[in-house]
């Protein structure tokens, strides 16, 4: 028998979900945006089936930290409270070291009237747990263990009629008006609804580490050297995850110079803060080393009817800025709202919903525009492997240490969200950039220094403005 939760009540609409299989809306993946959408769509009075292949707690190495604008989402869904009990640590900001030297980047207030943003950092599979635990409460909903192999099509037309399922080696089907691919940043069920594919630069390398003593508690920390950028941030009372980025085909992490544990003993050891480094050495000789891909996949727009794909299936940027899950969370927001009852009555009029899906992949962009850019573009500069990014980089930090930097750090937090402001504080940098050039050139050099300047800006250009057109015209 498939697990289901216990709270439904045995109205008509629970029983056509347990013995017929059949719902307003069938989910497949009760990660954190299934379970969050499961939550508001069942509040609204859908039916809806949530489909997941193993109820056991999940444990990954990323998605473990919330911005403040995915705390200011969860709250508007009334799922705050998922992240009571969890032993979630308060985020105050960013701690950035270039080269040793440290600035801290708090997120600011959005007027003098609004309390601080704080951000959330804790274990991922907790995390997801809890909002199980508040899809499993919901009387609309029946959650239902079975792996999802694919979907079901109609003979006559392109339509999606519901899932294709194996339930301890029985096949089985679920079916509904309307199916959500929420199976996360491998999906099976991408191809052939999504005109873009995703594409990795690198992956993040992932330890835990136990009591170690941050250089600045409650903050996340970005170290920048020359190698790729490490990251460090508490997520309990005890654990700190530290994910190493990795481009693909590194040199540094060779099997000839003693692969991915090598390159983390000989070179990431050593750059590290001291008081870090005996917990870094005893997790890595703890050898529990596991890894995620870096992945970029722009927004699609959902013109399969009776099909919608959210969440990592339908967008993907780098982890470095942790907004993925901010962009979930305001992703189930807008949905909830275009496909709300008063908007959309019944999920069998296709033509509807898939207009309104129109809609929501141009307004989803006023929250994930901005956030995927940045995420895109600050990795390149932050994993600068070549001297016009090294420039860049050097006038990045310099505009964190001199510069007015509350509307970045706020887009970094998701709160502001105007793709024009983050593209003039980018250009901002550049030039800033620039000068920082002008002046560490030697007077002997001068004479290049025009060539310079202008291959600067132009990396400038090459870095951001493909993610500008990426969002334009995905």
């Amino acid at each position: 028998m498939s697990k289901v939760n216990g709270h439904a009540v045995q109205s008509q609409a629970a029983r056509r979900r347990i013995e017929h299989h059949e719902a307003d809306v069938v989910i497949i993946g009760a990660g954190i945006l299934g379970c969050a959408l499961a939550v508001a769509l069942g509040r609204q009075g859908r039916s809806v089936i949530l489909l997941e292949a193993s109820m056991k707690e999940p444990d990954r190495i990323v998605g473990e930290l919330l911005q403040p604008g995915g705390v200011q989402a969860l709250e508007k869904l009334g799922l705050l409270e998922c992240l009571d009990d969890i032993d979630a640590i308060q985020v105050k900001g960013y701690y950035v070291s270039y080269y040793g030297e440290p600035v801290h980047l708090n997120y600011p207030r959005e007027s003098p009237s609004e309390p601080e943003p704080r951000g959330r950092a804790f274990h991922h599979g907790r995390f997801v747990m809890k909002l199980r635990q508040a899809a499993l409460a919901c009387p609309n909903v029946t959650v239902i263990e079975t792996k999802a192999t694919g979907l079901v099509t109609s003979t006559e037309s392109a339509q999606v009629l519901g899932v294709e399922c194996v339930t301890k080696d029985l096949k089985d089907c679920y079916f509904a008006q309307q199916t959500v691919i929420a199976d996360g940043y491998d999906s099976k069920f991408r191809k052939g609804h999504h005109q873009h594919t995703p594409k990795r630069r690198s992956k993040f390398w992932g330890l835990e580490m136990i009591d170690a003593p941050l250089p600045a508690p409650c903050y996340g920390h970005v170290l920048l050297s020359e190698n790729p950028p490490v990251l460090m941030y508490q997520i309990g009372t005890h654990e700190t995850r530290i994910l190493i980025d990795i481009p693909d085909n590194f040199p540094g992490a060779s099997l000839k110079n003693g692969g991915v544990k090598g390159y983390m003993r000989n070179t990431i050891l050593p750059s590290l803060p001291k008081d870090v480094q005996p917990s870094f050495l005893a997790a890595l000789e703890k050898g529990q080393l596991r890894s995620m891909p870096n992945s970029f996949l722009p927004a699609s727009t959902n013109k399969t009817p009776g099909l919608i794909i959210l969440g990592d299936a339908l967008n993907m940027r780098h982890p470095l800025t942790g907004g993925g899950m901010t962009v979930a969370l305001n992703d189930v927001c807008f949905v909830r709202d275009l496909l709300s009852p008063e908007n959309v009555p019944s999920f069998e009029d296709t033509d509807l919903v898939l207009k309104q899906l129109s809609r929501f992949h141009w307004l989803r962009k006023k929250s994930s525009t901005v956030i995927n850019i940045l995420a895109q573009a600050l990795y390149m500069l932050f994993a600068a492997d070549d001297e016009n990014l090294r420039a860049l980089q050097r006038g990045c930090f310099r505009y964190f240490q001199i510069a007015n930097v509350d509307q970045p750090v706020l887009m970094l937090a998701g709160l502001l969200k105007q793709p024009i402001v983050l593209v003039t504080h980018f250009f901002t940098v550049a030039f800033l950039s620039i000068w920082v050039l002008f002046r560490e050139t030697p007077v002997t050099q001068l004479i290049l220094f025009p060539f310079k300047s202008i291959m600067v800006f132009w990396t400038a250009c090459v870095v951001i403005v493909p993610y500008i057109l990426a969002e334009l015209c995905s």
